[in-house]
């Protein structure tokens, strides 16, 4: 009778266990997302004082920080990353990171009273869902975040804006690119899209 006890005290307290470590995992998964939007908050309210590059400056640790850059640039890529060298792959990812903080910065780059807001947290499998909205003075803008956990620490993976994947969206572009051009003008394209978000 007490051994039983025992198993059955012992399987309550692996629940609740389990069930402490979900909700960590979703209030750390928040506080990644809460964390990247509001440096974007940050940056936009030094819009005045801040050019193109010092947004770029301030952004590209925090981004790094939150997002699996190489999960996302592998997830873009889709069956072409097997066919990339070392090399190549690390070009991309770089090409990728320069790509999403320069969209960054020439999106979020001036303050007319803007805020973010969560709207719902969801864990599906083992992955974590957060569902914000861009408040804007004249409507709201949905902006969701994939994140899995890498390590101890959770990441952003994909990004969904008025329900339309980033990663998807440039999966099929690059795909284009690469099946009709190669992978040195895909590069080259990159570098336009990154110098054209480089113009105030």
């Amino acid at each position: 009778m007490i051994r039983l006890k025992n198993i059955v005290s012992g399987f309550m307290l692996l629940i609740l266990s389990q069930s402490v470590i979900a909700d960590a995992d979703v209030e750390q998964a928040t506080q990644v997302v809460d964390d990247f939007q509001a440096k974007l908050i940050s940056v936009m309210k030094q819009g005045d004082k801040l050019n193109f590059e010092q947004r770029s400056a301030q952004l590209r640790p925090v981004l790094i920080k939150t997002h699996n850059m190489v999960r996302m640039t592998r997830a873009v890529m889709g069956r072409n990353w097997k066919g990339l060298i070392q090399e190549q792959k690390k070009q991309l990812i770089t090409k990728l990171i320069d790509l999403s903080v320069a969209s960054y910065a020439h999106h979020f780059s001036s303050f007319s009273g803007q805020s973010f807001t969560v709207k719902s947290v969801e864990k599906v499998r083992s992955q974590i869902y957060v569902k914000t909205f861009l408040v804007l003075p004249d409507d709201d803008v949905s902006i969701d975040y994939l994140l899995k956990k890498k390590g101890d620490s959770w990441r952003i993976i994909n990004i969904l804006s008025k329900g339309v994947s980033d990663i998807a969206l440039k999966r099929s572009e690059y795909g284009a690119i690469m099946k009709k051009s190669g992978f040195e003008v895909l590069l080259a394209e990159i570098s336009i899209k990154v110098e054209n978000f480089s113009k105030d």
